[in-house]
C-alpha cells in the first residue's frame, strides 16, 4: 500500500453484503470491510479471534459458549473480538459496515458451521478494486 485509503470511498466502491472486501495488509492479517444486513450464520473459526470495528450502523453478534447464549451489542465506533473456538452470529436489522481484521486466507463462515444461504458469500475476501 503506498496511498492512504479513505474507508468512505472504499465502502462505496462495493454493495455487496456479507462478502468482505480486502482492503490491505497487516503482517500476516487481512484488514476487511464488509457491508451486512439480516443474519449471518452461526460459524466458528478453530484457530483465530476475529476482530469486528463497526463503522457505520450497529451490530449485533450472538455468541454460544460454555451452553448458553448471549448477544453482545455494538453501536458505531464500538469494537469486539470473539475468541477462537466461539460459536458465534453476527446480524445487523437496519445494516451495517464492519472493518475486520483477519488472518490471510480465514474463510468468513468459518471451520465449522451451518449451511451456507444463498445471501452470502463463503469467501477469504475479494480484493477491493483499486486499494493502495
Amino acid at each position: 500500500m503506498t496511498n492512504p485509503i479513505a474507508l468512505s470511498t472504499a465502502l462505496a466502491a462495493f454493495q455487496d453484503l456479507w462478502s468482505p472486501r480486502i482492503l490491505t495488509h497487516v503482517n500476516d492479517y487481512d484488514v476487511r470491510l464488509a457491508k451486512v444486513r439480516g443474519e449471518f450464520i452461526w460459524h466458528t473459526h478453530t484457530d483465530t479471534d476475529e476482530f469486528f470495528l463497526v463503522l457505520e450502523g450497529e451490530v449485533g453478534i450472538g455468541l454460544r459458549e460454555d451452553g448458553a447464549e448471549r448477544v453482545v451489542t455494538l453501536p458505531r465506533g464500538s469494537v469486539f473480538v470473539v475468541p477462537r473456538g466461539v460459536e458465534h452470529r453476527p446480524f445487523s436489522a437496519a445494516g451495517a459496515s464492519v472493518l475486520l481484521f483477519e488472518p490471510t486466507g480465514t474463510v468468513n463462515v468459518g471451520d465449522a458451521h451451518e449451511e451456507v444461504p444463498g445471501h452470502i458469500t463463503a469467501t477469504t475476501g475479494e480484493r477491493l478494486g483499486g486499494a493502495g
